[in-house]
């Protein structure tokens, strides 16, 4: 009996030392359609939906493995920016410009409905998030110096535009990047924080803005994503990322990522930062967390203190399942990636 537990313990250490020296890497599972994509949504680790440009909206119900692409009738020359999907059926896509446009599906991408629509000049939609299944909320470029943001609590089935005196203000030369429709989070009904860039970089919530030590002062520079660790409490984590940089110097990683531990009171840059401009983050634990952009991924074990390129496939957009733990990214010429550990 000894002996079958000295072997027993044996084998679970031999386990134990393989698990721990897996590493992350990333695994393309769909290339070529005509169609640069910025929408990702995972549902759970069999149903993912992505949205991009031309029209297009993807959709895999088995993990990534096949994939039904659709071109939204009336809209092949939309770029669909950002998609929120809700399990295989149901969801929602943002079209971006003159005029700006959401639609919706509910019988897994088969017909849309336009469920809301905006043709005032200067309109450019650049995200949108939701806190659960009823409440959302999208972000656009500043109008007369004010960002232009509209909620729903009906599942997007309606929206409506929050009154001027409640939209965040902006500085001259100041926007929001639709680069992977992450630049504004949702922590609870109503309470957003949401990040900019251009010639000034700030952090807005609900009742402050602040400027962040990001690199700005051009149009190409500034925030691009932010997350934040909450825990799954709904309250507002103390935790947070932020990454961006130049998307015209994608190899350039000066001031392109930071990190707080006091929900952005203070900000410190990583020892070793992403390599390279990034366009998304995502928390996939408290300390694992992934980005992405043009010129490759960087993966962070510790918090993101220190961050490991781990590949040089370009993409705009990563997502975790939001139940399961799945992890995709997706980007130019129809790609997609999952994380795979070897």
């Amino acid at each position: 009996m000894k002996k079958d537990r000295t072997i027993l313990l044996c084998f679970v250490l031999l386990l134990t030392q393989f698990v721990v020296a897996q590493k992350p890497s990333v695994e393309i599972v769909t290339t070529g359609n005509k169609t640069s994509i910025r929408g990702l949504s995972v549902v759970n680790d069999n149903i993912v939906w992505v949205s991009g440009s031309n029209g297009t909206v993807g959709k895999s119900s088995n993990g990534g493995k096949n994939w039904k692409w659709m071109t939204v009738k009336g809209f092949e020359k939309t770029d669909f920016r950002d998609i929120e999907a809700f399990d295989g059926s149901t969801a929602i896509i943002m079209g971006i410009a003159e005029p700006a446009y959401i639609l919706k599906t509910t019988d897994g991408g088969d017909t849309w409905k336009v469920v809301y629509e905006n043709k005032a000049k200067g309109m450019f939609l650049d995200a949108m998030d939701f806190w659960n299944n009823e409440y959302g909320m999208v972000v656009g470029d500043p109008i007369a110096g004010r960002a232009f943001m509209a909620e729903t609590y009906d599942s997007g089935e309606t929206w409506k535009e929050l009154s001027t005196d409640k939209r965040p203000a902006t500085d001259s030369g100041e926007a929001f990047f639709a680069a992977s429709g992450s630049n504004i989070r949702l922590y609870k009904s109503k309470k957003f924080i949401l990040v900019s860039g251009g010639l000034t970089a700030s952090l807005f919530t609900v009742t402050s803005k602040a400027v962040i030590p990001i690199l700005q002062g051009k149009e190409t520079t500034g925030a691009n994503s932010i997350d934040v660790y909450d825990n799954g409490s709904g309250k507002p984590g103390k935790q947070m990322v932020i990454v961006g940089g130049d998307f015209n110097a994608d190899s350039s990683s000066e001031k392109n990522c930071f990190i707080s531990s006091n929900g952005g009171k203070t900000w410190k840059a990583p020892t070793i930062p992403p390599h390279g401009y990034r366009s998304c983050v995502e928390y996939l634990s408290k300390n694992d967390l992934l980005s992405c952009g043009i010129n490759g991924v960087d993966y962070s074990f510790n918090s993101g203190r220190t961050w490991q390129w781990i590949s040089k496939e370009g993409f705009h957009v990563c997502r975790i399942a939001k139940q399961g733990s799945a992890i995709y990214l997706a980007g130019g010429n129809g790609k997609i990636g999952k994380i795979v550990w070897k």
